[in-house]
């Protein structure tokens, strides 16, 4: 199992690289133990934590309001709770 994410009962907690200010949202592979994600909001007002949790909700098929930032508010190293995911997505 990858370092970057564990299962807390039917919650997904997910540890990120986060990349703000990128030409498209996506993830990019492994930066080491963290799933590095690009994300196209920049890093003004809160835009791009706002778009880092929008993104997984779209990528894991659940509404927004189930994926929760747990840290890093201000910090590229993020841990992201998404609540009752269905399975990993392909793209990962």
């Amino acid at each position: 199992m990858p370092a970057w994410y564990q299962w807390q009962g039917r919650d997904l907690v997910l540890a990120l690289h986060a990349q703000p200010g990128a030409a498209q949202d996506r993830l990019d592979g492994c930066h080491g133990e963290r799933l590095k994600i690009r994300i196209s909001a920049r890093p003004a007002n809160g835009r791009a934590n706002a778009r880092l949790l929008q993104y997984p909700a779209s990528l894991f098929d659940v509404p927004p309001r189930q994926v929760e930032l747990l840290s890093g508010q201000g910090s590229r190293q993020k841990r992201v709770s998404i609540q009752e995911p269905e399975a990993l997505p392909d793209e990962i």
